[in-house]
C-alpha cells in the first residue's frame, strides 16, 4: 500500500519534464567535460572534438530550455479535478457527520421547510384563538417523518404508563 501511495505521489508531483531535461543536460555536460579531459590526457583529438561538440549541443539545450513550457497531460488534469472533487465531498461528509454542518446551517439561519411548517403548526396549536389542535400537529409530524411514524406506531403498541403502574 505504501508503494502505491509513493508511486501516486511520484506521478502526481514528479512530472516536470523541463526540470528533468535541464538535469539530464547538466549531467551530459559533466560527462562530456570528463571525456574531454580524458581525451586531452591521452592525446586523443577525436575524443576531445566529439566531447566539445556534445558540450556545444548541451549549451544549446540549456539556452533553448527557458522557452520550453511544461504541459500537464489531460489525464493528469482530470486526476487533479477528481482529487479536488473528492476532497470537497470528504469535507462535506466530515462536516455533516461531526455535527458541524448543523451548526453552520444554524449560523446561516437555514431552516428546512418541513421543520418550519411544523413550527408554524405548533404555534397555531398553542394559540387558543386558533382552530388547530394537537391531533393535527401529530398528523403533520407523522406525515413529515417516516422515522417519527415508525416511533409513533411502536409507542401506540405499548401500554401507556398510568399513575398506578408508575409507582
Amino acid at each position: 500500500m505504501k508503494f502505491v501511495a509513493a508511486l501516486v505521489c511520484l506521478v502526481a508531483f514528479g512530472c516536470n519534464p523541463v526540470q528533468r531535461i535541464a538535469l539530464r543536460a547538466t549531467e551530459i555536460h559533466a560527462e562530456a567535460q570528463a571525456l574531454s579531459d580524458y581525451g586531452r590526457a591521452i592525446g586523443d583529438t577525436e575524443v576531445v572534438d566529439k566531447s566539445a561538440k556534445i558540450i556545444e549541443l548541451v549549451a544549446d539545450i540549456h539556452s533553448t530550455l527557458p522557452n520550453v513550457e511544461a504541459k500537464v497531460p489531460a489525464w493528469m488534469s482530470m486526476l487533479i479535478y477528481m482529487a479536488w472533487a473528492a476532497l470537497a465531498i470528504a469535507v462535506c461528509v466530515i462536516l455533516w457527520q461531526t455535527g458541524i454542518g448543523m451548526a453552520i446551517k444554524r449560523l446561516l439561519g437555514w431552516i428546512p421547510a418541513p421543520i418550519q411548517r411544523e413550527a408554524t403548526l405548533l404555534r397555531d396549536v398553542m394559540d387558543p384563538n386558533r382552530k388547530e389542535d394537537v391531533r393535527e400537529f401529530v398528523a403533520a409530524r407523522r406525515a413529515s417523518s417516516p422515522l417519527f411514524e415508525l416511533a409513533w406506531k411502536r409507542a401506540q403498541e405499548q401500554v401507556p404508563a398510568t399513575k398506578e403502574t408508575a409507582t
